[in-house]
């Protein structure tokens, strides 16, 4: 299974029209309090308090009729570039407790979750007129969530020990061509007590907030990647060695 937002390029058109529609009223009102027409200014400010709670209405309406996704590992989270798409899975998980070399080592507060995050550029989604250059993704926001709504950011510290060791991933904002993709990693450091963990992979532009059916509108459920749980019986210090891994498909 994949998510693939619907309607993507269709709800960026709505909140562009619907702005337009504002400016318009607005510009209307302005010449119409200027000319000391009340009857036109007043006219004009109802339609765009009617337009305004329309769109409003819609935005939450659909949200309201959405539903949570936990994607299993390997499953694909799909990011509308309006003429093409970008693909999320979890590739792989590892956990450790330490990380580093013996002169330095980086040790987690509680365990490190080091999640191999998989981009892909997918070449079945491009328009026919758009070409094969390559595409550079959007920013994105990644955190760790647990079962009791907490959120994780990635740690600096395990970060720069893995990076030490293993050398740098690609970041998610590098350009790559159809069909193409890469792995970037992450490290999370995870309270002892965090249970039922997964990834959030989101957009991180303010005005996606108020398109209608993205997943960061208002009362939108979430659409989570669920994580490849290590083998058992993983090695809970990494100095220049592997880590127990579980790969996805």
């Amino acid at each position: 299974m994949a998510f693939m937002p619907e309607h993507a390029p269709l709800a960026v058109l709505t909140f562009l029209g619907t702005i337009g529609l504002l400016g318009l009223a607005a510009v209307v009102f302005l010449f119409a309090a200027l000319l000391k027409r009340k009857w036109i200014a007043l006219g004009t400010a109802a339609v765009a308090l009617l337009i305004a709670v329309a769109y409003a209405l819609v935005l939450v309406g659909v949200s309201l009729t959405s539903h949570q996704l936990v994607l299993a590992p390997g499953e694909r989270k799909y990011f509308c570039e309006i003429d093409c798409h970008i693909a999320y899975s979890v590739a792989g998980v590892e956990e450790a407790h330490t990380l580093g070399d013996e002169s330095h080592p980086a040790s987690a507060t509680g365990r490190f979750v080091i999640i191999h995050l998989k981009t892909w550029f997918d070449s079945d989604t491009i328009s026919p007129h758009r070409g094969n250059g390559p595409l550079a993704p959007g920013t994105r926001r990644v955190v760790l969530v647990d079962d009791r709504g907490r959120e994780f950011a990635p740690s600096a510290n395990g970060q720069a020990a893995l990076v030490q060791m293993r050398g740098a991933t690609p970041p998610l904002t590098q350009p790559l061509p159809p069909g193409e993709s890469y792995v970037t990693d992450f490290v999370f450091d995870a309270p002892a007590d965090a249970r039922n963990l997964r990834l959030f992979v989101a957009d991180d532009f303010p005005l996606d907030h108020f398109l209608i059916g993205h997943e960061l509108s208002p009362l939108h459920p979430r659409i989570y990647l669920a994580l490849a749980r290590p083998v058992e019986n993983h090695t809970t210090e990494l100095r220049g060695g592997n880590l127990s891994l579980h790969a996805a498909d």
